[in-house]
């Protein structure tokens, strides 16, 4: 794979970090920002995800994971499995206060058709 820059998802109002994940391993391809111990979270949202598919696999429910959102009361961390490499997730720390959600979720999906993942 490419080396991918997260760079450009700092347009995203209230931007904290991000990181781009492999699910298979919990590693850290690519990170960006401050205030987040990007390796920690990569590994921690990687059992989150996993825990995710295999309860809507147990359930039947025949559906992809859009993304995983957790509201904490100063941020929002989406998790967010991409649509092109079902084997990768964006993480993306927003300061809840400074951030559109509908808007963020709609440039996550922006950032993920501009750019190759494979």
């Amino acid at each position: 794979m490419a080396k991918i820059s997260l760079e450009t998802l700092r347009s995203i109002d209230g931007y904290v970090a991000s990181a781009l994940v492999d699910i298979d391993s919990g590693m850290l391809l690519a990170g960006d920002g401050t205030g987040v111990n990007l390796e920690l979270a990569a590994a921690g949202n990687t059992e989150v995800v996993r825990a995710k598919r295999k309860v809507a696999n147990a359930l039947n429910l025949n559906d992809t994971i859009e993304d995983i959102l957790i509201s904490l009361t100063k941020q929002y961390h989406i998790i967010r499995p991409l649509e092109s490499n079902q084997k990768l997730f964006l993480y993306v720390v927003l300061d809840r206060a400074k951030s559109n959600l509908a808007m963020a979720r709609h440039e996550l999906r922006t950032f993920e058709k501009g750019v190759d993942f494979s």
